[in-house]
Formats: structure tokens, sequence, C-alpha cells
């Protein structure tokens, strides 16, 4: 559970300090099935055990990140619901996980029904904003798994966010969606959050196997260009087992082909916001 040993420990590190403010990358696609979820968990675990101070909000109604880190649903005193909906202080909701530098704001079914209460309340797209502002200090990155849709909870997730991370399966519909999506994010600078960006793309569900896989990535490159992460997430057995165990895939099997890939993945995310290199070189 959050306790005052959390708070105390990230006020410790000095991270009120303006330039140690958290950044916030939403990771979203309205298609379901592309691996959201799944990057979500490991990103963040992976960011996390690089000895990063990370916090996940889960605000997927389904609840699989919550549950994928390993924690009960059933027994979450409070969620991101009561943050959004009720006005409960947001430390009250951020739970411990198996990683200690990786902390998670929990989902319940209940936020199901937050597309429609949010509807009629005032500055219904800055409900997330406004709940993360006050924990921005103690975190280095959040993470913030979105559910396949772009009603209101991912609307407010693009609103709070400094950058845009989307997954996109090696498989046949992978850009069918994505104008769609591009537009949302066109209109949430235009009318809300001006610095929104797309932070990367990163492939998923790559088969090496398939010449379909490697049309696709070529095909995502001209469509985002340098944005396109160099690691590419394959598909593996061990990746979709994970889950059921509550466990991070570097937790369950730190040696399979998809846990270094997501290694890679948070190494690539950390050295670019590092400034150290740009995708593709350049």
């Amino acid at each position: 559970m959050y306790n005052d040993k959390v708070k105390s420990k990230s006020t410790s590190l000095g991270w009120e300090s303006e330039h140690k403010m958290a950044r916030i990358i939403v990771i979203a696609n309205q298609k379901g099935g592309v691996g959201k979820t799944t990057t979500a968990v490991n990103l963040s675990s992976c960011v996390a055990q690089q000895g990063k101070n990370v916090l996940l909000v889960d605000v997927d109604p389904q609840g699989n990140a919550t549950s994928g880190i390993g924690i009960d649903k059933t027994k979450c005193k409070y969620s991101v619901y009561d943050a959004l909906v009720n006005g409960v202080a947001t430390e009250k909701t951020i739970l411990r996980t198996k990683i200690p530098t990786l902390h998670i704001i929990p989902s319940r079914i209940e936020l199901a029904g937050a597309e429609v209460e949010l509807v009629s309340m005032m500055a219904r797209e800055q409900k997330l904003k406004s709940a993360l502002r006050c924990v921005l200090h103690m975190y280095e990155y959040i993470f913030v798994d979105c559910p396949p849709s772009l009603g209101l909870l991912t609307l407010n997730a693009l609103n709070a966010a400094d950058t845009l991370l989307v997954p996109i399966q090696c498989e046949y519909y992978a850009l069918e969606g994505l104008s769609q999506l591009m537009n949302t994010v066109k209109l949430v600078k235009q009318n809300l959050n001006p610095e929104l960006e797309v932070e990367g793309v990163v492939m998923t569900m790559y088969d090496a196997r398939t010449k379909l896989s490697n049309q696709v990535v070529e095909e995502v490159k001209k469509f985002f260009g340098n944005k396109v992460y160099e690691t590419i997430i394959p598909r593996s057995v061990r990746l979709g087992e994970a889950p059921s165990f509550g466990l991070p895939i570097t937790l369950y099997d730190s040696r399979c082909s998809a846990s270094k890939a997501y290694r890679s993945l948070a190494e690539e995310l950390v050295a670019a916001d590092n400034g150290e290199f740009v995708n593709g070189g350049e």
C-alpha cells in the first residue's frame, strides 16, 4: 500500500525542483490487441529497473495493467476512478509493486462508468492532469495505459501528456485507424495541450519468419520516419504467459527475447530523453 515511506523517499531526493518533474508518457492506440498494455507494464518496469522512479497509471477500465503488474484489483481501497471522479487525493491511490522504484495507480471496473460521469463535469478533460500534478515531483517518468478507444479517458490522458507512445502490431491492419489517432492528437494540440508530441512508435508482435512483418515495419517507417524505435518487440509465448502470474516479463523470464527487447526499448527511450541519440542516428 502507499504509505509515508514512498513520499519521504521521494522528497529526500529533492524532486520538487522544476527540472526534476516527471515526464508523462501516454501509451495509446485505439486499435485493440496491439500490445499496448503489455508495453505499458514492461516498459515502465524496465525503466524502473534502470533505477528511475516510475509511476504507472492504469486508465483502462479493464485494469489489465493493474493485474499484469501483480495487483489484486478486488483489494484496492482506492483506484484511478477515485482520483478522477471522487476527488480522493492522488497520493492515497498509489500502490507499491514488486519493483521497488515502480508504483502504480490501479484501475477497477467502476472506471467504465467514468466516461459517462465525466461528461457533466466542469473541465472534464483536465481531471487526470489535475490529479497527477501533485505527484509529478515524486517521479522521473509517469506512464499512462489507455483504453483501446478515443473516448474521454484517452482524451484526459492526452491532455495530461508530454508525449504519446504508439504501439503498432506487425500485422496486415497495422495502419488501420492510425490516421484517426493522429487526427485526435492534432485536435488535442489545437484545443487542449499544444505541447503534446509523439514520443515514438514501437513495433510489436514481430515475427521474423514472415515477409509481412518486415513489410509492415517499412510502411510504418514511411508514415512516422525516425519516430519509430530501433527496438522491435517479438512475438513471444513467455510474454503472453507473464500477466497471468502478475509479473512483468523481466521478472517472469529475464533471459527470453521479449525481456531483452523491452530492456533495449527502455534504454533507447531513456537515452533519447537524455539527448544521447535520436532514432535512426539522425
